[in-house]
Parts: structure tokens; C-alpha cells; sequence
């Protein structure tokens, strides 16, 4: 059997499923994302990074009040669905650029902004790709982090990756609020703002979106059925598999 690298099983598993990724209620919507713009409609001149830009939610979010927008994201085909939702809004200051979250294609201080939402778990090495977010900042930049995160303790991370996991192959890690927190410090960012939100997970379009064979469906599933009270109660699974995590939002300055 031949093995692909882990960047070409992420653009395998995005790539048919960008115009699902575009639709998504999940991540077309939310508090952070309002947030994030509060955080940078005051920086109309703004140049910003879309870092891992998946269906271009942040991207069209913020496009109307800054300068420039680059969406980046290692699956042309996301890109492509980008540039043409972009063109069909008008949005003529959004450009995309493929590539890897460890190897940004930018000079140091290239960015007013750096923005990444949940994108940082598919990362094959998630401290090189915020080092590299804190390289492209320019002084008196901003950044904004949003990400699942993991309970942190032991049985309830084990039970959030390895669910996600056999839902998405090309899923690595869910960091804990205090990795989060240890990984920002280490790239060079200080934390401002840190605010929590429970996400609720409908089941039915959360594997369809990833197109997930029905055998790991169905893993996912008995694994849901035979866990324990507190895991069950934490993620508050439903009859129909659906569930809740936790997600983060981190703002921050670069030192």
C-alpha cells in the first residue's frame, strides 16, 4: 500500500469536500467571527492573513473593512472555491496562495493581521506554523487563534481525538487551552483576549461534510454508545450521535 504525506492526505480530504466547507453552518456562522472583525474593522489599511482559510469564512468576514486579504490554504481546490465566492461578492481584494502552514512564502513583518480558525488541528507541526504566523506579523500586529479545543484531561482528550480522527485522517491534534497558551508564548505572541464557546456538533452533516466511510461511521457511533457517564455527559451525546466541544478564541500581540 502507498502512503501519501500527511500535507497531500489534508489536500485529499479537503479538496472534494470545498464547496461542503463553504456551505457549512458551522463554519459560516458564529460569535467569534464577529469578534474577529470588531478585533480589525478599526484597521482599515490592514493587510491580512487568512491562514488555512478552508471555505473563506474568515476571509469574506473581513474583506470589507481592510486593505487586503490573502487566503491561504495547502488545497487549490478550497482556493479555487475561494477566488469564485469572492468574485461573486465583489470582494476584489481577496488573493489566494497555496501552501503549508510551516513554510509561509512571505518576507518577515508582511502582515497587519494573522488570522487562523479551525485549521491549526490539521497541522503536521503546529508550533513551526505559529512561529510562523509571529515571523509575518508586523510590529503592532494583531493575531486571533480559533480552534476546537481538548478537555485536557485524559479521558476526555482521548475521547475527542479518537473521534475525530476516524472521522477526518488528516486530523493531528486538538491542543488543550493551556498548550494553546504555552505554544502562543513559545512563537512569540502575548495573549490580550481568551474567550471560550461550546459548538454544537450535529452528526449527520458533520461526517457528510467530510465525506467519512460509513465503517468509521459506525466505530464512531458504537464508541458513543458504549461511553462512560462522564464522557457521555461532557460531550452531551445525542440519540442521533450529535455532540458539543469546546472551541477557543485567542487574541493576541507579538512580543
Amino acid at each position: 500500500m502507498a502512503h501519501q504525506d500527511h500535507n497531500a492526505v489534508v489536500s485529499g480530504q479537503f479538496s472534494p469536500q470545498a464547496e461542503a466547507y463553504l456551505h457549512s453552518s458551522t463554519h459560516a456562522t458564529g460569535t467569534d467571527l464577529a469578534l474577529m472583525l470588531e478585533a480589525v474593522r478599526t484597521r482599515p489599511e490592514a493587510v491580512v492573513l487568512d491562514m488555512g482559510c478552508g471555505g473563506g469564512h474568515v476571509s469574506f468576514q473581513v474583506a470589507p473593512h481592510v486593505a487586503k486579504v490573502v487566503a491561504y490554504d495547502l488545497s487549490a481546490e478550497m482556493l479555487a472555491v475561494v477566488a469564485a465566492e469572492a468574485e461573486r461578492r465583489g470582494l476584489g481584494n481577496i488573493v489566494t496562495q497555496q501552501g503549508a502552514a510551516e513554510t509561509l512564502p512571505y518576507p518577515d513583518a508582511s502582515f497587519d493581521v494573522v488570522i487562523t480558525r479551525y485549521s491549526c488541528h490539521h497541522w503536521q507541526d503546529m508550533a513551526a506554523g505559529l512561529k510562523q504566523m509571529r515571523r509575518v506579523l508586523k510590529p503592532g500586529g494583531i493575531a486571533l487563534f480559533m480552534d476546537v479545543v481538548s478537555p485536557g484531561k485524559p479521558l476526555l482528550d482521548t475521547w475527542l481525538q479518537g473521534i475525530e480522527l476516524l472521522r477526518d485522517p488528516s486530523h493531528v491534534r486538538n491542543a488543550s487551552p493551556a498548550q494553546w497558551r504555552w505554544l502562543l508564548a513559545e512563537a512569540g505572541f502575548a495573549i490580550t483576549t481568551e474567550q471560550g464557546f461550546k459548538l454544537p456538533l450535529a452528526f449527520a452533516p458533520w461526517v457528510a461534510r467530510m465525506q467519512t466511510p460509513a465503517v468509521q461511521v459506525a466505530a464512531i457511533r458504537a464508541l458513543q454508545q458504549q461511553a462512560s457517564r462522564e464522557v457521555s455527559d461532557y460531550f452531551a451525546f445525542g440519540e442521533d450521535g450529535s455532540f458539543v466541544v469546546d472551541t477557543r478564541l485567542f487574541v493576541a500581540k507579538g512580543e
